[in-house]
């Protein structure tokens, strides 16, 4: 049981692990209050009605008060928006980092502490912790018990005053347990499905996403030489280290006898309208550069040795790294395909996220 009877506002997004963030909480002792966030409620894929009546049906199940804050105008400013422009801009975002710092950890927890509650909670896994040390008491972000489920790479713009009041129940539990902590308890979304696609609108096709605002605008697609391959739709319907997806011209294809080696993006030229793809070591990076950065604390990497991950469950990798006034080049002990230019790059040590940027 908690010294005293925190009061904790847990972000119940309609899915079975915020609902059991709930649980653990209500069980643990605190004064738990169930808050569903509306963001998004249109197009195809989008399940907000539906996800409005889960998050109640478990605050009702669980016996909680229930709260409702519609944050759609912000989250399409902050979020949709921003996404919208730079795909345009040949770029390839993350929409969920900047919902968890805008809207998860930004507005709702404004609000939450408006109202009097003492911390926020959800069902990201991931861990905080309290770290004393010799001369400072700091938060530190960590890894969670299940590595498949691991979303601290969302979480990296975080700070100091964000993580203190954050709390992150499932990071001690693997998905398996949930799943069976809320059978074992009768929660009514133990079985429901988790959600894919971008935070809040759901498991959407990106490319038809994208057309909402987007349009076509044909261009050519080029070898690293310059040598035209064939077309493509648009520049921002592709991402880097897509395979395939453009039409192949017929010149290209007599060139090779029908043996079309397989290409990857390597680069949009927005500018000129190209897509740029290659095959083999072309596809390969050593190093990059990374920008806005942000820390989670005062702490930083070793430039001589520290692990980075390029995409959300992307692998792990050896890095080291050397500043460049405000930014800061990346060599990366193994070679990647897929270096996306706005992808995140975050760091760490260990198993605690340190920070991260921007590629670009």
């Amino acid at each position: 049981m908690p010294m005293s009877r925190e009061k904790v506002a847990v972000g119940l997004s309609g899915g079975v692990d915020s609902a059991v963030s709930a649980y653990l909480l209500k069980r643990e002792g605190y004064d738990v209050v169930g808050v569903h966030l509306v963001c998004w409620d249109e197009g195809p894929g989008c399940k907000a009605s539906r996800d409005r009546q889960d998050a109640l049906r478990v605050a009702m199940a669980l016996e909680i008060p229930f709260e409702v804050l519609d944050f759609q105008k912000e989250y399409k400013e902050r979020v949709i928006d921003r996404f919208y422009d730079d795909y345009a801009k040949g770029l390839t975002p993350n929409p969920d980092v900047w919902c968890n710092s805008e809207i998860k950890f930004g507005m709702f927890l404004e609000w939450a502490i408006s109202e009097g509650f003492d911390k926020i909670a959800t069902g990201h896994y991931a861990e905080v912790r309290k770290i004393e040390e010799e001369d400072q008491t700091r938060w530190g972000l960590f890894m969670p018990k299940d590595k498949w489920k691991d979303q601290t790479y969302f979480l990296y713009r975080l700070g100091q005053e964000e993580l203190s009041r954050a709390m992150f129940p499932l990071g001690s539990y693997e998905k398996k347990e949930v799943r069976k902590i809320a059978s074992e308890v009768g929660l009514p979304v133990a079985d429901k499905k988790d959600s894919q696609g971008i935070c809040f609108v759901g498991d959407v096709d990106i490319s038809e996403f994208l057309h909402r605002r987007l349009q076509d605008n044909e261009g050519e697609v080029v070898d690293t030489n310059g040598r035209v391959v064939g077309k493509h739709r648009g520049v921002w319907f592709y991402t880097i280290g897509q395979r395939g997806g453009w039409q192949v011209g017929a010149d290209f294809q007599k060139k090779f006898g029908g043996e079309i080696p397989v290409f990857y993006v390597v680069d949009k030229d927005v500018k000129n309208n190209r897509l740029v793809v290659g095959f083999g070591a072309e596809t390969y990076k050593e190093s990059l550069m990374v920008s806005d950065l942000s820390w989670v604390g005062s702490k930083r990497v070793n430039e001589d040795g520290f692990r980075t991950r390029i995409r959300h469950g992307g692998c792990l990798i050896g890095a080291r790294g050397e500043w460049s006034g405000e930014k800061m080049r990346v060599e990366l002990d193994e070679p990647q395909r897929g270096v996306a230019a706005g992808q995140a790059a975050v760091f760490y040590e260990g198993d605690e996220l340190l920070g991260g940027g921007v590629i670009g």
